[in-house]
């Protein structure tokens, strides 16, 4: 007797980003239709079929040639009307993407897509609520979480390894080319906050889901914000004033599940030049020991082997801190983050069931992002209510 065999065929719209594309598209996609597809735990064989979707036709026939996507279009509208489209993904602008999620939804579609999905914490619930009315499976991805060092970091709190949590801090960011001598690596409206660009905007949705899914709920925030490089050059290289914050520092209050207070402070620029391990890391102290965590790599220190530093600036350092931290391993293998967040939804769109990740975390994300954004304004702390749909 055969195992039964599903096709679920997914529109990829904004594909020839540069995310849409190598994440999403190369890194994920492709790899699960390579492989056949996945198997379900009863047997079952989900097969992908991606239809690319995007406004340069040069482009999106280019992509599909190369890859033997046989399905491309530029007409995003009859995609979503298509009967036989299962699910829509989009990685556009952020201007662009509540209203296609909206119509995705509305025509019965699942969706997966990127952050943040809307503008405003008003759309980001509006969305909710149409996912949950329409009863499609909605996924928002949160490919963090699932990177080798948050895992790891996240199952060192599981363990109890820190006692009592103090603190977390993280440093995000590099050096993005203005765009005059070397291009940039970064697209311009990523700094032009009417095409909804901005640091805060981009990450703030980040690190929410990041300081759920590892510590517990933030309850307050207090951000600063900057625009350190105030021109920039697109494109086309032609010069443009950058009107979006290219830089966030942010202060959290959380509270774990236990009810314990934590601090979180995390700093996001693309002015910044790299003196880290990886790009971004995140630092957790507690009690009875501490880590740091990066995209792939974690170390951790318990308080049995913390040394006793001596303060002293008239004598050179001698002792090695770095070497003082143990590896945290694997035990393992931990593949592509958001080749695993895709396989989880897919398995959720064919069970019928919620993704973990849905429109609703998606939208505290958003809150945060918007509440940050105030707090700069008004330079003040801000608390943060729940949402409630």
């Amino acid at each position: 007797m055969g195992f039964e065999t599903k096709t679920i065929r997914i529109a990829m719209n904004g594909i020839t980003g540069r995310m849409g594309y190598r994440q999403h598209l190369l890194r994920s996609i492709l790899p699960i239709r390579d492989a056949g597809g996945l198997t379900l735990e009863d047997g079952t064989r989900v097969q992908v079929e991606p239809i690319l979707v995007g406004r340069n036709e040069a482009k999106i026939r280019e992509l599909a040639e190369l890859h033997k996507v046989s399905e491309w279009t530029t007409d995003l509208d009859a995609v979503i009307n298509n009967p036989t489209i299962d699910v829509v993904f989009d990685a556009s602008m952020t201007s662009l993407r509540a209203a296609t999620l909206k119509k995705a939804m509305s025509a019965g579609k699942h969706i997966f897509t990127e952050k943040p999905t809307a503008e405003t914490l008003e759309e980001a619930i509006e969305l909710a609520r149409i996912g949950k009315e329409a009863g499609v499976t909605a996924g928002v991805v949160h490919d963090k979480l699932y990177l080798p060092g948050l895992v790891k970091l996240r199952r060192l709190v599981d363990e109890g390894f820190f006692g009592r949590i103090l603190s977390i801090r993280g440093e995000f960011g590099y050096w993005v080319f203005e765009g005059d001598v070397q291009a940039a690596q970064r697209p311009s409206w990523n700094y032009r906050k009417e095409d909804g660009g901005g640091m805060t905007t981009d990450m703030f949705c980040h690190w929410n889901y990041v300081l759920e899914g590892i510590i517990g709920q933030v309850k307050s925030v207090n951000a600063k914000t900057a625009t350190h490089i105030p021109a920039r050059w697109d494109e086309a290289g032609t010069e443009y004033a950058a009107t979006a914050d290219d830089a966030s520092y942010g202060i959290f209050e959380l509270e774990t599940p236990a009810g314990d207070p934590v601090i979180g402070q995390i700093n996001s620029s693309w002015a910044v030049r790299v003196y880290r391990d990886e790009l971004v890391e995140f630092q957790i102290d507690g009690t009875h020991g501490s880590a740091v965590a990066g995209l792939n790599k974690c170390v951790a220190q318990q308080r049995a082997h913390t040394p006793k530093p001596v303060w002293n600036p008239d004598l050179p350092v001698t002792e090695s801190f770095r070497s003082q931290w143990q590896e945290v391993p694997a035990n393992a293998e931990l593949d592509n983050g958001f080749k695993l967040q895709w396989e989880e939804f897919l398995r959720d769109v064919v069970a019928g069931r919620e993704h973990r990740f849905g429109l609703l975390s998606a939208a505290r994300g958003v809150q945060l992002a918007e509440l940050g954004l105030q707090s700069n304004d008004e330079r003040r702390t801000v608390d943060i209510p729940e949402i409630t749909l």
